[in-house]
């Protein structure tokens, strides 16, 4: 069972919403909807009773499955009356729905706040991740950085300009490219690490791996963030190494693998189904014992076009996961199909939507340019 806030005014979703539960007056209904996914039938027919004010006042609409599973939606006027309706059913409190519906209300206005290293992050504020390629074949700087010398000086001066973390990463997952072993990745990135601590041991790194091997090495040299492109699920033992080594983690939506993501997708609906993935293995990290997480819902990894800008227009609709949202624009392919430009023209339009995304509640931008991205936040502080 999983419980969502929802708060769109996005025509073709609302629509999605009207044609799931039979009903009109949804595309009406620009405030707010909590919907809550996949539960037992028993488990509603015993809740009933204490959704009885939603189904008389016609704010709540649901749907059965023929695998004995319902999903129901609720209008609400606003959050705070929501949770004020939920959080006065005193006698019932233990039960599931209920506790899922106030844990997703209480976490959609949650400001998280985590010590990385000897620096406090404070989401209420967007922070900036600046990209460090040490590949030979990466889609926008592959080559360019694969010598330790030139990496720790473009590291440095990100630093210098304003990042916040340093993001290294020693394989490409850019669309169809292949893996290298732990070996090679452990080979180009520690050395990189290590001399950017040496020369500014106050530095957050981050570091871009799915391999648990990849990523003890990398913890060990001093890296503080484990950027995992699949969340936890190409190597499991990679969720014990973060515990052991108190990483914050990042968990992103992928489908398939880098090779093969771009190849038959297919979304019930992108939004529900990325939120339902990254409930899922968040909830898996926190059973490990991993409390500083950060959730992406990975733009271009296993999405159409089409995709990623539904996903940057319904950002807030993964607020009510209770995690700071990271976004990773940067020079993407889908920039250049829509708007036919080469990756070296991308700089301009990546910053319109990072700028976009912040507005929608991404709290960590990772990018290439960090000087675009640090004046677009001293600008949008100003406004949001």
């Amino acid at each position: 069972m999983i419980a969502q806030i929802l708060q769109s005014e996005d025509f073709d979703f609302l629509k999605y919403l009207s044609e799931k539960y039979s009903v009109e007056n949804i595309l009406n209904h620009q405030n707010i909807f909590i919907e809550v996914r996949d539960i037992q039938k028993n488990t509603f027919l015993q809740s009933e009773l204490f959704l009885q004010e939603f189904i008389k006042s016609k704010k709540m609409f649901l749907v059965e499955y023929s695998d004995q599973k319902i999903d129901f939606i609720l209008l609400a006027d606003s959050i705070h009356n929501l949770y004020n309706y939920f959080n006065q059913i005193t006698l019932i409190k233990q039960n599931h729905i209920v506790q899922e519906i106030l844990g997703a209300i209480e976490h959609y206005s949650k400001v998280n706040e985590y010590k990385i290293g000897e620096r406090l992050f404070n989401f209420n504020k967007p922070y900036l991740m600046g990209i460090l390629n040490v590949t030979p074949d990466s889609f926008s700087d592959g080559g360019k950085y694969i010598n330790p010398d030139i990496a720790v000086t473009h590291a440095l001066e990100m630093i210098d300009d304003g990042a916040d973390i340093i993001d290294i990463g020693g394989e490409s997952t850019r669309p169809g490219s292949e893996p290298v072993t732990a070996e090679e990745e452990i080979r180009r990135i520690v050395p990189v690490i290590k001399e950017i601590l040496k020369q500014r041991p106050e530095a957050i790194i981050s570091v871009d791996t799915y391999k648990s091997r990849v990523a003890s090495e990398a913890l060990e040299a001093g890296a503080k963030i484990v950027n995992d492109i699949s969340a936890f699920t190409f190597d499991p033992e990679l969720a014990d190494v973060c515990k052991h080594y108190n990483a914050t983690v990042v968990l992103m939506h992928i489908i398939g693998t880098p090779k093969t993501m771009q190849n038959n997708i297919n979304y019930r609906e992108v939004v529900s189904d990325i939120y339902d993935f990254l409930k899922l293995q968040t909830d898996h990290a926190l059973e490990k014992g991993i409390e500083k997480i950060i959730i992406d819902p990975g733009i271009g990894f296993g999405k159409r076009v089409d995709d990623n800008f539904k996903i940057i227009k319904r950002l807030k609709d993964f607020k009510s996961l209770g995690y700071p949202i990271l976004i990773g624009v940067s020079r993407k392919s889908f920039i250049g199909k829509t708007l036919n430009l080469d990756v070296e023209e991308r700089d301009l339009p990546t910053a319109v939507i990072e700028a976009l995304s912040i507005f929608n509640s991404a709290r960590i931008i990772r990018t290439h340019n960090v000087k675009n991205g640090k004046q677009i936040i001293k600008l949008l502080s100003e406004i949001i």
